[in-house]
């Protein structure tokens, strides 16, 4: 008998903190968010044909590496044409220049052959801006996370050929309700927790969005206005650790359930 009743107060106690554990949990589960990421996406001014592309998904690229090519035929004609505009320029503002010296020439045609040249060197340099810009390199350093277009296949102007994600461009998302909006403050640093991440990560406050989400189309009242909440982005200080889409929680006195 004895025995029996100790180990139902055994089966009581250990139900009584599994129940506490559960009512520990929920009152402090954390706010749920999400990690994201601001892309920076490389494309081309011009619609042409991929014929060299020098990353892979997953490549970490420095600033000026090169990450792919477009086939530049017809900006290398256009460069060509403007090279010969250039020298039939050159050649007219010569003379003129010879005759305005000799007096046998007017300023009129000087100044025009002056005008002429300036213009044929302009479009000299916007060809070669052009042929030099289907050679894309990298404008910032961070990782290849997607392709879009591979060698072969011919891409749209202004569709972009690849994606970089620096580090820097991560960032974490979540919302708060109303009631809790005066707690954060930007510039603040929150705790992040997900699975597998590392026991120190934290995120600091960046944005605060002033307007709420999902505001229901009635008149607040005490009981409505706990329904609003607020987008709150914050950048995590180990970004490398998080994957874009992961689920966290975040925790705003610094400790978790």
């Amino acid at each position: 008998m004895i025995a029996s009743r100790s180990i139902a107060r055994g089966l009581v106690l250990l139900l009584a903190s599994i129940s506490l554990a559960g009512c520990w949990d929920s009152k402090n589960p954390g706010y749920q968010g999400w990690v994201e990421a601001d892309m920076i996406f490389v494309s081309p001014d011009e619609q042409g044909r991929v014929v060299k592309l020098n990353v892979r998904e997953g490549d970490h690229v420095e600033v000026g590496m090169p990450l792919y090519a477009v086939d530049d035929d017809l900006q290398q004609a256009a460069l060509n044409q403007s090279n010969a505009t250039l020298a039939n320029a050159q050649q007219a503002y010569d003379r003129a220049a010879s005759l305005s010296k000799t007096g046998s020439g007017t300023q009129a045609n000087f100044d025009s052959a002056l005008a002429g040249l300036r213009v044929a060197e302009a479009q000299v340099n916007t060809s070669q801006t052009r042929l030099a810009r289907r050679r894309m390199n990298a404008p910032i350093a961070g990782t290849i996370q997607q392709i879009y277009f591979r060698e072969g296949e011919t891409v749209p102007a202004q569709k972009p050929v690849v994606s970089i994600l620096p580090p820097g461009n991560m960032k974490v998302r979540f919302f708060v309700p109303e009631p809790d909006l005066p707690k954060l403050k930007v510039g603040e640093d929150v705790r992040v927790t997900c699975d597998g991440c590392a026991s120190d990560l934290t995120a600091k406050i960046y944005f605060i969005a002033t307007m709420a989400e999902y505001t229901p189309p009635v008149i607040y009242s005490l009981d409505e206005r706990s329904k609003l909440v607020y987008l709150i982005q914050a950048r995590p200080n180990k970004p490398d650790s998080l994957r874009v889409g992961q689920p966290v929680s975040i925790f705003t006195d610094g400790k978790t359930p």
